[in-house]
């Protein structure tokens, strides 16, 4: 069975952790854990980067992903796909000691995630898979959603410094587990931008005034968290919200390729992925995924 738990402030003793990426998730959730008392080094490959954090929190940057790992008992990744994971992670292995925890917050391939569990057990350390929902604004919050694959003792090790950056942390079975629970999370956010967008659409189409459709369906079974927190940006055209269309389709590329190995079928999925293309072909690479309503109102 799943083990879930609901973040609190952390009573952790301080640890020596390292984290290696700090973009628009990486830089808060490092953050939380220098402000939480844990003695954090940071590493960015952009170096500015790393620097501005350690002028803002304190801590130390390093030079390389070894550099960043020696004397750190668990590292975490949060980095962009599944060969810039491998190239960090298996940089820093060089600079763990055995039994060191690897948390990886990137969202990658179960695959992916898999290779480096094995890579990691080879060398006596140990590696959880463990992508977030929640988007920058959850990480600048502290109140992520973290869903978690890999070794459970590991997983008990790792978790109270989860809780520094999440409302909730779940260990979701074996290595892997936690990547595909994050496609699970991505194939039902999408389709619920897309219901969104075409209602919202839809309700101007007929000259109805779509806030007030907003508060009034909102109460009922229409309601989702997009509805609560994106129907009145995407009817005013705002959408700078953090999580881009590039990020989206590289995630969903990740799901219909293990939807191809398993046998899943995701007709809505694929479609919606196509129409996220047509917004990176109208320039939208960089707005946030609620733009969807843009093919159907521009």
């Amino acid at each position: 069975m799943a083990e879930t738990t609901t973040a609190q402030p952390s009573s952790a003793q301080p640890r020596s952790v390292a984290f290696l990426g700090l973009g628009n998730m990486g830089h808060p959730m490092a953050g939380h854990l220098a402000a939480a008392g844990h003695r954090v080094t940071v590493y960015n490959r952009t170096t500015a980067k790393a620097e501005a954090w350690v002028a803002q929190h304190g801590g130390r940057m390093a030079a390389s992903p070894a550099e960043a790992a020696r004397g750190a008992e668990l590292l975490f990744l949060c980095v962009g796909n599944d060969d810039d994971m491998r190239a960090v992670a298996g940089a820093a292995m060089e600079g763990l000691e055995s039994g060191a925890v690897i948390a990886d917050h990137s969202t990658v391939s179960a695959e992916a995630s898999r290779e480096m569990d094995a890579a990691a057990r080879a060398r006596g350390l140990h590696f959880l898979d463990a992508p977030v929902s929640g988007g920058q604004a959850g990480a600048e919050k502290g109140v992520l959603t973290v869903m978690v694959g890999g070794d459970p003792g590991a997983f008990e090790g790792a978790r109270p410094l989860m809780e520094c950056y999440s409302r909730s942390v779940t260990h979701m079975g074996p290595a892997g587990s936690g990547q595909l629970t994050k496609m699970v999370n991505q194939i039902c956010a999408v389709g619920v931008i897309q219901g969104l967008a075409e209602g919202l659409a839809f309700a101007r189409k007929a000259g109805l005034d779509a806030h007030r459709v907003v508060e009034v369906i909102s109460k009922g079974a229409a309601q989702s968290w997009q509805m609560d927190n994106r129907a009145g940006t995407m009817l005013e055209g705002r959408f700078d919200f953090g999580f881009a269309v590039d990020w989206m389709r590289k995630d969903l590329g990740i799901v219909l390729d293990e939807a191809r190995r398993n046998g899943a079928a995701l007709p809505v999925t694929a479609l919606i992925d196509q129409f996220y293309a047509d917004l990176q072909k109208m320039g939208g690479n960089r707005l946030d995924t609620s733009s969807l309503i843009k093919r159907l109102v521009d």
